[in-house]
């Protein structure tokens, strides 16, 4: 019954026939367990007469009390407590040969044993269990986000980080990823032609949004290694721009990173502007971003979450809770705000001042740095 169910499949498909034997047994637990105790009751029930017989033949009635003692201990010693122990930390070494017994047993004694299932499985009926209906519960996604949180001895940390990212694109959408819309750097074509020129040479991206005063009036996408041949000609303008632009990709802000990661690839495409229900963009996202939910940061940057000598984060308050979680292992809420700075505005209904201290969802911290506007810098101390 402590068998690895996972391990076990595995085995089977390994042609291991011991593990074969077993998981044919665990097809019907009651069966099994019928078997196994009809066979534990008579041998404890045999031992029990016999002692007793031997007591008073040995020393009359007085005995009796004796050999129930001695063979309580015998019992629970050598039947129960060092072969269960035993089964528990290794149940393959008494699991799989106790299989090759068992198999046999259960077709000799069936009858006796069909005879005492169909009466449990009667009773259970009662109460509303159906053993032939019970199936083997499949793991879902937390509980194989746990199993591979605790599998420190058994791959990378970096392995473990990138398999849970995995795991999350299903949950998160573009909205927890995406740069924010007032982060957004684009080229604005009401600039003039050598603010424009400026800016391309100066870019850290590879393809910038092109729009016309607004981020909301987007017109298209422009890869930079498309345009900067022509920066140097004489008749370079705004019109070379607009002729070199990709047609703009918008997403729903509630699409799922694993669907989105999927448009991507259907779409060949490396970019998008994340829009509301009204149609206004809120942000933007790239196949950067998509990738750096599951292998990490890409490229290092200076850290927004930094662990101090007495144990207290200094946490940037524009990092996302989702990120924060992710490096602290802690829980805050992904529900609602997406980041640090929104969750904390949310809880107070207002814009604290520096030097405020809260208890946000179990988690002590202080208010560090703020403006009128939104809150910079946070302290979380140390859990008790």
């Amino acid at each position: 019954m402590t068998l690895n169910r996972y391990r076990l499949q595995y085995l089977v498909k390994q042609k291991h026939k011991g593990a074969i034997k077993a998981n044919r047994l665990l097809q019907r637990p009651d069966r099994l367990i019928g078997l196994i105790l009809l066979g534990n009751n008579f041998v404890n029930i045999l031992a029990s007469s016999l002692a007793t017989v031997i007591a008073i033949r040995v020393a009359g009635e007085k005995g009796i009390p004796v050999a129930a003692a001695l063979l309580t201990l015998v019992v629970l010693i050598f039947s129960e407590v060092t072969p269960k122990t035993l089964a528990t930390i290794k149940p393959e070494v008494l699991a799989f040969p106790a299989s090759w017994v068992y198999t046999p047993l259960l077709k000799l004694f069936y009858p006796i044993v069909w005879v005492v299932n169909l009466i449990a499985n009667l009773l259970l009926r009662i109460f509303g269990v159906h053993v032939t209906k019970n199936k083997q519960d499949s793991l879902d996604k937390e509980e194989l986000k746990s199993i591979l949180a605790d599998a420190d001895n058994i791959m990378p940390v970096r392995y473990q980080n990138m398999l849970l990212g995995v795991l999350d694109l299903e949950s998160a959408t573009v909205e927890d990823i995406m740069t924010p819309r007032n982060e957004i750097v684009g080229i604005d074509l009401d600039d003039s032609i050598e603010e424009i020129c400026q800016q391309i040479l100066s870019s850290p991206h590879t393809r910038l949004p092109v729009f016309k005063t607004s981020i909301d009036r987007v017109i298209g996408f422009l890869h930079l290694r498309h345009i900067l041949v022509l920066l140097n000609n004489k008749d370079f303008d705004k019109k070379k721009i607009t002729a070199h632009l990709i047609k703009p990709t918008f997403i729903p802000v509630s699409t799922s990173l694993h669907k989105q990661m999927q448009s991507f690839k259907a779409q060949r495409s490396r970019i998008g502007l994340v829009v509301d229900e009204y149609g206004d963009v809120q942000g933007l996202v790239t196949l950067d971003d998509l990738l750096q939910e599951i292998v990490g940061e890409l490229i290092t940057e200076e850290a927004n979450v930094k662990e101090e000598s007495n144990g207290s984060y200094l946490v940037d308050a524009s990092v996302t809770i989702r990120e924060l979680n992710r490096i602290t292992h802690w829980s805050l809420p992904t529900q609602g705000p997406k980041t640090l700075n929104g969750l904390i505005i949310e809880f107070m209904e207002t814009i604290p001042k520096a030097g405020t201290s809260l208890k946000l969802h179990g988690y002590l911290l202080e208010i560090i740095k703020c403006d009128k506007k939104t809150i910079r810098q946070v302290r979380f101390h140390p859990l008790k």
